[in-house]
């Protein structure tokens, strides 16, 4: 998968709503056979490039969370790419792994996907948290969406790490610029967000769904 293209000032939230809206077709819940379920793998990953785009404009102090994020895409990347027909779905590649019983070790595609999930759950408690007050303080709300996101799954180690990088994140003022395109205002960047919120959840609700049916979810860093 071709993971950087060009893109206009502050596209970011456009194309992943473009991308999420082609996905929604795609996704199959499965009902009770999660076995059955369809979960697109590159409009997901596709998104998640997207939130690393806009990591890389705010610079090196978010080296850390950038490095986890892009570290797992390239290990679900290339399980995809080793067989692009059968790996377009994520839910088959849950399946190999727990199959072979995998899906737990440091180095699985599975555990890629657990974190890149809470990263997105992560982003999206940011997104809801800014469209309700673009004005609010950046890291009391940064500091809120990771509590009730990540905290609950990170050792003391992964924490401090954590804590240290979302200190250092940007001030509203910057990081709005970084996310508006060039002929939005506030009033258009907030309902695009809005928009991608309500793409973003059903899909990550579907995903933790899967994760839960094969006991992955409540997997811990150290």
């Amino acid at each position: 998968m071709k993971r950087r293209r060009e893109m206009e000032k502050g596209s970011e939230i456009r194309s992943a709503i473009e991308e999420l809206s082609m996905a929604v077709i795609q996704v199959k819940p499965g009902g009770d056979d999660h076995d059955a379920a369809h979960i697109p793998t590159k409009p997901f990953l596709f998104v998640c490039n997207l939130v690393l785009q806009v990591l890389d404009k705010i610079g090196p102090t978010m080296a850390v969370l950038r490095q986890d994020i892009d570290q797992n895409i390239q290990r679900l990347e290339k399980v995809q790419e080793s067989d692009p027909s059968l790996y377009s779905n994520l839910v088959e590649i849950l399946k190999k792994e727990v199959s072979e019983g995998n899906a737990r070790k440091d180095s699985s595609s599975s555990r890629a996907l657990v974190w890149l999930t809470r990263s997105m759950d992560f982003t999206v408690a940011l997104s809801q948290l800014l469209v309700k007050d673009f004005g609010q303080n950046m890291e009391q709300a940064v500091e809120e969406s990771y509590n009730i996101t990540l905290k609950p799954w990170h050792g003391w180690i992964s924490s401090a790490a954590c804590r240290v990088a979302l200190k250092l994140v940007p001030d509203n003022k910057t990081l709005l610029d970084i996310l508006m395109a060039k002929d939005e205002d506030y009033d258009m960047l907030k309902g695009e967000m809005q928009a991608l919120i309500s793409l973003l959840l059903p899909l990550l609700d579907q995903i933790h769904s899967i994760l839960r049916s094969y006991g992955l979810d409540r997997l811990k860093s150290n």
